[in-house]
């Protein structure tokens, strides 16, 4: 990989095709919690059962199985505007009104059409990820994909921010209907940005048929040599940051931080070292090329793990609760940068919508499954044991990279 010099640095991070991946993804991270958070404070002042409010995560399952309609977009091209831009402004368009449509809907008197309309809703969204992930990929030269990646994440913490954390004072202020039409209204900005936006260049072996299409992306990934490595590298690389994440509220409320040190340290602060985590991740992605890049920010990964065991011994200090926020959720963000660059880098053009989906499915997995059984482990292991294993468990991972090492370094 040849690396930029600062002139050339700076011109493709304030270049438009970034500026395209920072505003597709405040338009992709925007739908998320509005059938999340948002939707259960809804339905909680409506006075739906905690049960009926329970069952509403399964409206979230699009996201995981995206994948299996991801073909189709590779497939098919619209008429107008190009094979992702084409793709991008009808589902864009759909999801604009599936978003006023669950606005429209009556949580306390129909839950069922609330459900439909949240799932219409995920449908479109995790469909609207697809084509944004294949469109970056395709956009991007190489060694762009981790910058890309950064202010793509950024964008998209931006995004479900708005929804959020606006979308709930706005609450507050006008009926929740009002809500779900306002932001159905800001993904203009997607709808905008896709009729701006240079349609990437197809890349020729477009898939010839529907079965091509399915087959195909999966054939080609596993005549990989090193394919099986690949995927336990992705599936290991977070595995430690995740397992810790899950416990941190946990230890910050048991070691005696109140509720508003935790949401101000944490939550807000926190917030703002993960964006910029994010951006310098992106840049120096840049100046050190994506294998260096993962060793480096999966060490930092692996040290800011270890500060949460440093904190548990410590105590209730609040200095050191910020600076161990601040260096975790700063060398989260670079790690985070890097891990979805590198899983940009591994999909054929051919098939960037369905391997970037199976990928993405795949890299969901250690949050749902690893995750579960942290609270047993830390009640046997103790904060400092619990943390430090989760420090430890980061490395597995790092080492496999030396397998990647002669391919990583070309890209």
């Amino acid at each position: 990989m040849v690396k930029r010099g600062t002139a050339e640095l700076l011109w493709t991070v304030f270049s438009g095709r970034m500026l395209v991946a920072l505003l597709m993804g405040f338009v992709s991270g925007l739908p998320l919690l509005l059938t999340g958070s948002v939707l259960q404070a809804w339905m909680t002042k409506e006075g739906v059962d905690l049960g009926t409010i329970g069952l509403f995560a399964l409206v979230g399952l699009p996201y995981t199985l995206k994948f299996v309609w991801a073909p189709l977009v590779d497939r098919y091209t619209p008429a107008l505007l190009g094979r992702r831009r084409g793709w991008l402004l009808i589902i864009q368009l759909l999801l604009m009104l599936a978003i006023a449509g669950l606005g429209l809907t009556q949580p306390a008197q129909a839950p069922l059409v609330v459900a439909l309309a949240a799932l219409l809703v995920t449908f479109f969204s995790a469909s609207q990820d697809i084509v944004i992930d294949a469109y970056r990929r395709e956009a991007l030269a190489e060694d762009e994909q981790g910058l890309g990646a950064a202010l793509y994440v950024n964008g998209y913490r931006f995004g479900m921010l708005l929804a959020s954390g606006g979308g709930l004072i706005m609450a507050d202020l006008m009926a929740f209907s009002t809500v779900y039409l306002v932001m159905a209204g800001f993904m203009l900005v997607g709808v905008l940005t896709t009729l701006l936006a240079p349609e990437p260049d197809t890349p020729g072996g477009v898939p010839a048929s529907l079965r091509a299409a399915v087959v195909e992306p999966f054939r080609e990934y596993f005549q990989r040599n090193g394919a099986w490595g690949i995927l336990l590298f992705i599936l290991l690389y977070k595995v430690g940051d995740i397992m810790a994440a899950h416990m941190t509220t946990p230890l910050y409320l048991d070691i005696g931080f109140s509720l508003t040190e935790i949401g101000a340290v944490v939550k807000l602060f926190g917030f703002w070292a993960t964006i910029a985590g994010g951006l310098l991740g992106g840049v120096l992605i840049l100046r050190l090329g994506i294998y260096h890049a993962l060793w480096s920010f999966g060490l930092l990964q692996a040290a800011s793990t270890a500060g949460f065991a440093l904190l548990a011994v410590v105590g209730d200090q609040l200095p050191m609760l910020a600076a161990v926020v601040a260096f975790e959720n700063l060398s989260a963000g670079m790690g985070t940068a890097a891990f979805i660059g590198f899983m940009a880098s591994l999909t054929d053009k051919r098939f960037t919508a369905t391997q970037y989906a199976l990928l993405t499915s795949l890299m969901g997995i250690p949050r749902v499954f690893v995750a579960a059984p942290t609270g047993y482990m830390a009640d046997a292991m103790g904060w400092v044991g619990f943390f430090s294993f989760c420090a430890l468990i980061a490395l597995p991972g790092l080492f496999m990279l030396l397998r990647f090492r002669a391919w990583l370094e070309v890209k």
